[in-house]
């Protein structure tokens, strides 16, 4: 079936059928994009796969020094009918937070691959300081230091995923080294984490520094959930794509090929936290339960009270391609438009077959694209798919519109339109600004190269009838 069948044709009804071929290829180029989605989530699922057993995104919060203490709780029962008041002992939890921690982080991140998938995972060497000293106003909390149970102190550090805590962290406090448990982690972590027992008898007459260094691994992001009076962060890492996330920003930082460097200052009247706390007593089950099992907060996201960095991936190719793919109608239009010229001015006969075919190439264009970019990366495969295409058309369009010279100028057009496209890709803050006056140039192409055509094909009807 031929465009140009005499004048049976005319040209609006030429324009219609492109259109009607156009919206048939619609179909072909959303399965691109549910096939983009497809290895999209086979990347996720084979990242997250490498990850395993290393430690998942890594929250870190501490230390808080937790003391138990006396109180006496009035409970009023029904005995025969009658109102008795009962008075028992209970144990509950005095929380107190240091004063300041100075904190230091060194993250070494680390590509692993598996096929053609790869994930960045980190060790992450966490050193620092922490002063705990008695409040001045510790009465003002109903808690009397009289009742404080100081000899059976716990020393508290929270790690979301303790997996990927590694072997023989270092604590000390007032000098002395502590002998560490597991469990009995930070609410901010999921409860995960680990603990010591220290005796804080002088915590009521002096000071007690902490010293504390362990190394954590996990993939993706690093947070930190502060809940001292001060907080100083050091963060770097030789990873030079950082991306600062969080609730709390870093004050100052540097970012460059070679890594990246970010300074927190975060105080507890920004977290809107006391320093004490008080809560009921928790048991030794409680203290040593799975975080990932009980505890729904073992997400290590960066929450409102928390500052982070994520390890991102400087160039996703799927979201890319995904993008590249939502233009696909720009280039089935423009080339189109370009045939249907050829056929209305310069009278090439262009059948509805090829234009299908001309059509299915330029969707195969964002396949081949899909295909190598998951091999040799997004820019190379741009360029050996966008070749590849315009080779193709190329040379089908010579034998179309049978002349070498007209083809050049379809070769023209496919390199200009990927050349844009590229450029649209790069620049995504101006890729609407551009789209919008490329579409507009074209229009005003087409309005001024079909202003005196006789799109209803009257004239040539009555021609033809004489």
């Amino acid at each position: 079936m031929s465009f140009t069948s005499g004048a049976a044709r005319a040209p609006s009804v030429k324009l219609a059928l492109a259109i009607f071929i156009g919206l048939v290829l619609t179909i072909p180029l959303f399965s691109v994009w549910l096939m983009v989605y497809d290895r999209q989530q086979q990347s996720v699922e084979a990242m997250a796969s490498i990850a395993t057993g290393w430690g998942g995104p890594q929250t870190i919060a501490g230390p808080l020094l937790v003391i138990p203490w006396r109180t006496n709780v009035t409970e009023t029962v029904n005995e025969n009918g009658k109102q008795v008041a009962h008075t028992r002992e209970v144990w509950q939890e005095l929380t107190l937070s240091p004063e300041t921690v100075d904190l230091a982080t060194d993250v070494r991140p680390e590509r692993r691959k598996r096929s053609i998938y790869e994930v960045v995972v980190y060790d992450a060497a966490v050193h620092g300081r922490a002063h705990f000293a008695m409040p001045a106003d510790l009465a003002r909390s109903g808690v009397a230091p009289a009742d404080l149970a100081f000899d059976r102190a716990e020393l508290r550090f929270g790690i979301s995923d303790p997996r990927g805590l590694a072997p023989n962290p270092r604590i000390l406090a007032g000098g002395q080294a502590l002998r560490l448990q597991p469990g009995g982690g930070i609410p901010a972590t999921g409860g995960g984490g680990f603990f010591a027992w220290l005796d804080a008898a002088s915590l009521a007459s002096a000071p007690i520094d902490v010293d504390f260094a362990y190394d954590v691994r996990g993939n993706g992001s690093l947070s930190l959930a502060p809940r001292a009076g001060e907080t100083s962060w050091r963060l770097r890492s030789a990873w030079p794509s950082p991306s600062f996330q969080g609730g709390f920003l870093p004050e100052s930082r540097k970012v460059a090929s070679s890594g990246f460097e970010a300074n927190y200052r975060i105080g507890n009247l920004a977290l809107g936290q006391s320093l004490i706390a008080t809560g009921p007593a928790t048991n030794a089950a409680d203290r040593s339960a799975s975080p990932s099992d009980e505890n729904p907060r073992a997400d290590s996201s960066s929450g409102p009270l928390q500052a982070g960095v994520s390890l991102i991936q400087p160039v996703d190719l799927y979201s890319q391609v995904d993008r590249a793919a939502k233009y696909g109608f720009l280039f089935i239009g423009f080339t189109f438009l370009a045939f249907l010229l050829f056929d209305l001015i310069g009278g090439v006969a262009v059948s509805a077959v090829e234009y299908l075919l001309v059509g299915a190439a330029l969707i195969l264009f964002f396949a081949l694209l899909l295909a190598f970019a998951e091999v040799i990366g997004f820019t190379p495969a741009y360029l050996v798919a966008s070749a590849a295409i315009i080779g193709l058309d190329t040379a089908y369009s010579a034998a179309v519109l049978g002349s070498w010279r007209r083809a050049a100028f379809i070769c023209g057009l496919l390199t200009a339109l990927y050349g844009v496209l590229y450029i649209l890709l790069s620049l995504e803050a101006y890729s609407l600004l551009i789209g919008s006056l490329l579409l507009f140039a074209a229009l005003a192409a087409v309005m001024y190269l079909t202003r005196n055509l006789n799109w209803g094909g009257r004239e040539a009807a009555e021609e033809a009838a004489a």
